[in-house]
């Protein structure tokens, strides 16, 4: 059988690129299809704001005409610029058990990031840290989330064999809901409260909300100085308001401001859309919205997505305000278990959050890098 490698150049073939996975991870149980046009849209080299300032490639590997894998390389100058090294980025990196698929998808990533004086290349990475990252290592009997992608357990050895390492790792928690307050969180949020003179937004629709979410972006760019986390444009906050916020419930973004209407902190949260884009297959129309709306309005899941706190107020118990407020609208909306979402695994400050909870982390992503020698 001959593998080739083909550098994806019109839209066509990108449209290839993005349907693979859905075809490589049919029936499978544990997969969560991603919402096809918003990837579709993040990869495409008109329509993603990332574009200005980064570069990228995208392949397909072909055997006997048939397309058995797929591979993005990105360069992202921001990375350099703030954290001062030359990495490239490998991403939507997905491929059938064979280790010369794999490896030859990962030998061109690479060739090209040595042709662009790159030093390594590490990832999975997207453009920013929105984007899908890190690659499932433990946890492949759990459902995935639409935030994190699923992997075959065989993908990790095939990194390990094409010379990868560990770099870092993220880990995920399934957080149970308690049946009723949590005295000390609630206590806690009130005094918090009252010292800082702080209150929450209480958005009663979308535009609402919408009116807040900038600030949003700049609070997150502020608190998250982690692993790979560049600053975005404002075209970008643009789009990725576009992108998430406009069907997140408002009530699952509580938003703490100060006396000045100053953004102090924010949650995002939201019920689980795992089994619903199961059953639409990553389309909405033309009618998988419906599994999606009924997701939002029934469920007894959810998922965090983000918990950003402004520095200045951070280790003054500004969270618990946030965790008092979704703890109500999980009771609200009947929801037993949360996911947490990736979490960098020695970010303790976050993990001690769930110290008042009963919690199981299942679930464990890694980052992998390779030194690139010319």
């Amino acid at each position: 059988m001959t593998l080739t490698i083909k550098e994806v150049n019109n839209l066509a073939l990108l449209k290839q690129f993005v349907n693979f996975p859905y075809t490589l991870y049919a029936g499978n149980p544990y997969w969560v299809p991603s919402i096809r046009t918003n990837v579709l849209n993040t990869l495409r080299w008109d329509r993603n704001p990332a574009f200005e300032y980064c570069q990228a490639k995208y392949w397909l590997a072909y055997k006997d005409g048939k397309i058995v894998g797929r591979i993005a390389g990105i360069i992202n100058p921001r990375f350099e610029e703030r954290f001062h090294r030359r990495y490239a980025r490998f991403g939507w990196f997905d491929f059938i058990d064979d280790p010369e698929v794999s490896a030859a998808l990962l030998k061109t990533a690479e060739d090209w990031a040595r042709s662009e004086k790159q030093d390594a290349i590490h990832g999975p990475l997207g453009f920013t840290n929105l984007d899908p990252e890190a690659m499932l290592v433990e946890g492949f009997e759990e459902v995935a989330t639409l935030a994190a992608s699923y992997h075959f357990p065989y993908y990790k050895e095939h990194m390990q064999r094409a010379g990868y390492s560990k770099d870092t790792d993220y880990v995920e928690f399934e957080i149970k809901v308690p049946k009723g307050k949590v005295e000390k969180i609630s206590k806690l949020a009130e005094i918090v409260a009252k010292r800082n003179a702080l209150h929450f937004l209480n958005a009663k629709n979308r535009k609402e909300l919408l009116r807040f979410a900038p600030q949003i972006f700049e609070l997150m760019e502020e608190a998250y100085l982690h692993y790979g986390v560049t600053p975005l444009t404002r075209e970008q906050v643009d789009a990725y308001i576009d992108q998430y916020l406009g069907i997140i419930p408002p009530k699952f973004v509580p938003i703490v401001l100060d006396e000045k209407e100053r953004m102090v902190a924010f949650g995002i949260a939201m019920p689980s859309l795992s089994k619903a884009m199961q059953k639409n297959k990553g389309k909405l129309y033309p009618f998988g919205f419906i599994p999606v709306l009924r997701a939002l309005r029934k469920n007894d899941k959810a998922d965090l997505y983000l918990i950003a706190i402004r520095p200045a107020y951070q280790g003054m118990g500004v969270n618990s305000m946030l965790m008092a407020n979704m703890l109500d609208v999980f009771h609200e909306m009947g929801i037993t278990s949360v996911e947490s979402n990736p979490e960098l695994e020695d970010n303790y400050k976050v993990q001690s959050q769930w110290k008042h909870f009963e919690t199981r982390q299942h679930k464990r992503r890694r980052i992998f890098i390779k030194k690139l020698t010319v």
